[in-house]
């Protein structure tokens, strides 16, 4: 099978500090081993780029060479439970999305208290939807039940042309793609990541949005509201120590529904950022409810016409600075910004293999002053991933 190109997001999560899509997942009883593994064979049949390498295709551009070990399989015992781990990274064998490398590493680590399943894989190969579709359609064929077979056209998200009528600046791709252009990314410092969780019921998710709709004559979300609180209660203390004095808050937003005659199972990064930017001073002065209009309006703007001029500003880039400038690239600003996520929807119980669905799970993406909304009943679980200097 020849190598699928990149499309333009996909690169940006290349190299060095771009970081993959880590999950684990607990269950009761024990996973068969032997039974995970040819069903996992049988499912990359049609998820092959599950199963790759990145591949240098010319100067500028990497693709997904399909590989035998593109994908990594092992089966370890541990004493730790889930439950009882310090750190649950012990279940995990994270990719590096460099050449040469596998961009998919699973880890069935059997406990005392049964298996644990952890999934690393490379952002430039999945979004967290189609790191879903791929892990729900895996328990599929476990269990001998069709699936929504998944599309692999990168090639309708790659300009058919990108030269550049005039040379990008970094305030150029910031504006019109929501990526921050400028220093070198640092390698990801598993050890030194630490995690604030915050476990909200629907009433205390409704009290929230009160709040905020309060100060606001456009109907928000509780998506709006707790993005919003995020962004006002973490990004000034970021930001204090800075020189800089704007205050950022990025939302990824899929695009598979924006697009006419886009498949809707493609299995990609499909996912343009919305940004907002105010002044420290602002951010810690704004009522609520102001700053979440701000986060839905955003949002609002992420149109089809948006998604093509984000992805053509992207591919331009790469071509205009070469691939070392992907490592140069952030979806989070480094020094005073935040990117929440909404996942408030992960199909988790689907996950379900020979031991019933997962008992627990935890996200473990190393994203530095990244946010995740997690399902928990019916409220929200939610994470945030702390730069090593926060207390």
């Amino acid at each position: 099978m020849a190598p699928i190109p990149l499309s333009p997001i996909d690169h940006i999560f290349t190299g060095s500090g771009s970081y993959p899509i880590e999950f684990v997942f607990a269950y009761d009883g024990s996973v068969d081993a032997d039974r995970l593994a040819s069903s996992l064979e049988e499912t990359l049949e049609h998820f092959a780029p599950a199963s790759s390498k990145l591949a240098r295709l010319t100067k500028d551009a990497y693709g997904l060479e399909p590989s035998d070990d593109g994908l990594d399989l092992e089966v370890a015992s541990s004493t730790a439970t889930f439950s009882e781990a310090g750190t649950r990274y012990k279940f995990l064998n994270p990719v590096h999305s460099v050449e040469r490398e596998p961009l998919t590493r699973i880890k069935l680590s059997q406990t005392a208290k049964g298996s644990v399943l952890g999934v690393s894989m490379s952002h430039a190969v999945v979004d967290g939807f189609s790191y879903f579709h791929f892990l729900s359609s895996w328990a599929r064929v476990f269990h001998g039940k069709p699936i929504h077979r998944p599309s692999h056209q990168r090639e309708l998200l790659i300009p058919t042309s990108a030269e550049p009528a005039k040379r990008l600046t970094s305030e150029n791709v910031l504006a019109e793609c929501g990526i921050f252009w400028g220093e070198r990314r640092s390698a990801i410092a598993r050890e030194r990541l630490r995690w604030h969780r915050y476990q909200f019921s629907r009433e205390e998710m409704n009290e929230i949005l009160n709040q905020a709709q309060r100060d606001c004559d456009v109907r928000l979300s509780h998506n709006d509201a707790i993005t919003a609180w995020l962004w006002k209660r973490y990004v000034p203390a970021w930001s204090a120590v800075e020189t800089g004095t704007a205050a950022l808050a990025s939302c990824p937003v899929d695009f598979r529904r924006l697009l006419d005659g886009f498949p809707p199972t493609y299995f990609g990064c499909a996912v343009s950022l919305a940004i907002v930017s105010v002044s420290r001073e602002y951010l810690s002065d704004a009522p609520l409810g102001v700053l979440a209009e701000k986060i839905r309006n955003a949002v609002a703007r992420i149109d089809a016409d948006y998604v093509r001029k984000s992805l053509s500003v992207v591919e331009r880039l790469r071509r205009q600075e070469g691939l070392p400038v992907l490592e140069h690239c952030h979806v989070i600003h480094p020094h005073s910004g935040i990117l929440v996520t909404n996942l408030s929807r992960l199909p988790v119980h689907e996950i379900e293999f020979d031991a019933g669905p997962p008992v627990g799970f935890d996200i473990l993406t190393p994203a530095e002053r990244g946010a995740v909304i997690l399902p928990a009943g019916d409220g929200a679980d939610i994470r945030v991933c702390l730069p090593p200097e926060t207390t």
